[in-house]
């Protein structure tokens, strides 16, 4: 009998799933545990492994669409089995009434998957040719086995436009140069799983919050001489080198000891003071970006601080993020220093009530007196709901983080 394979729960909170790609197609022979494809909820993007062994027979959610956990996405069976009745694929429907008033009968808009139309194409080839609307039995595959590849279909649909283009009206100037405002091509891609779920939350962030950026300047010249000292020692006795974004995790979360008004969240009117801080860290990952949490950070080292980052870092890049790791965060770190950005305007995350933002460390003359020295400044940006707190204590707030970066022993203290 053929095996369901549904789309897993990914946290207590998750109300749907979205089918990110497949790596198999229909008539495919799957392994037990072997990956068949990817699903993300939220800003977690995980492998769903096969059930059982056997051949996948239908696959009934296809790449992009979303549906709720528990939802039959394929089916698993012996090849040429068919599926139950009761076992109806979860494709759009439309409900169709003959004129004669007969019966309603529902239809669905999308045709199942079978093996009888096995044709040998990837799921991203196959993708395409629905789109583009092209023939996928009168493509020649050039992939292992004669597998229909992307480039296959993108190369049958240059010749279907370029024979278009031949049979075509001469060209005329109007052709040439189109009326301003005429409608070009594009190419459409609908928002899903990460994608969709961060533009929803960064618009929800600005339009119920009143955001503001200042900034800073750090000198971390000597903090950077304290790290290159202790370095060698650090990674001799803990196995894990420090590095100056450690060290702004526990300046922010010493001056959020000191302003507790920031490690706050505005809920129905009230300012809610939280007595622990969770310290949100942004790690950039190949679809998005996701916020791992470093549980009460206000207890943690240095060392402690930077060992955390490194491993939710590591399991945000892996896609080994629990749901319940992501959630909670009191106050957010962004740090785009690595990518040449100096100062930026990082987005809340709702409902905290700052976020602070990292941007490149440069060398940089400075007047010491007469003198100019050469000194390693670190440019600051901190974003915060005006709403809960004016830009006053919001700059000594900053300016907190700044003494604390610029004076490093007082944060092993």
């Amino acid at each position: 009998m053929a095996v369901e394979v549904v789309m897993p729960k990914l946290g207590m909170a998750m109300d749907e799933g979205t089918v990110s790609f497949w790596n198999k197609e229909v008539g495919d022979t799957v392994e037990k545990g072997e990956p068949i494809a990817s699903v993300s909820s939220e800003k977690i993007e995980i492998d769903v492994e096969a059930p059982a062994s056997g051949t996948l027979l239908e696959i009934v959610i296809p790449e992009g669409e979303s549906v709720p956990p528990g939802t039959v996405i394929c089916y698993i069976g012996n090849e040429g089995e068919k599926i139950p009745v009761t076992a109806q694929p979860r494709a759009a429907k439309e409900t169709v009434q003959e004129k004669t008033g007969a019966e309603k009968t529902e239809v669905s808009s999308r045709p199942a998957i079978k093996v009888g139309d096995r044709v040998k194409i990837s799921p991203a080839a196959r993708k395409l040719a629905r789109e583009q609307n092209i023939d996928i039995f009168q493509v020649k595959g050039t992939g292992p086995g004669g597998r229909i590849t992307k480039e296959d279909i993108e190369r049958e649909l240059i010749k279907k436009n370029t024979a278009a283009a031949k049979s075509a009206a001469p060209i005329s100037a109007e052709s040439l140069f189109p009326p301003i405002g005429q409608e070009k091509e594009t190419k459409k891609v609908t928002l899903s799983g990460m994608r969709k779920v961060i533009a929803r939350r960064m618009m929800e962030s600005l339009q119920t919050s009143a955001q503001l950026t200042i900034t800073m300047k750090a000198d971390i010249t000597e903090l950077n001489e304290l790290i290159e000292k202790a370095s060698e020692m650090t990674e001799k006795k803990t196995g894990n080198k420090l590095t100056v974004t450690d060290f702004i995790c526990r300046a922010a979360v010493l001056a959020l000891k000191e302003h507790p008004v920031m490690n706050s969240a505005l809920i129905n009117d009230e300012i809610h003071y939280h007595d622990r801080i969770d310290l949100g860290i942004a790690v950039a990952v190949e679809k998005g970006l996701v916020v791992p949490v470093i549980r009460d950070a206000e207890k943690c080292s240095v060392s402690d601080l930077s060992q955390q980052v490194k491993e939710l870092a590591e399991k945000a890049r892996s896609g080994k993020l629990t749901h319940e790791e992501m959630q909670g965060s009191t106050f957010s770190i962004s740090n785009l220093g690595a990518s040449g950005v100096e100062f930026f305007t990082p987005i809340l995350n709702p409902p905290e009530t700052g976020i602070l933002g990292v941007g490149m460390a440069e060398d940089t003359p400075v007047f010491s007196g007469d003198e100019i020295k050469r000194r390693t400044i670190l440019p600051l940006s901190l974003s915060f709901d005006h709403r809960v707190v004016d830009g006053v204590p919001a700059a000594a707030f900053l300016r907190t983080i700044k003494e604390y970066l610029e004076n490093p022993l007082m944060m092993l203290i």
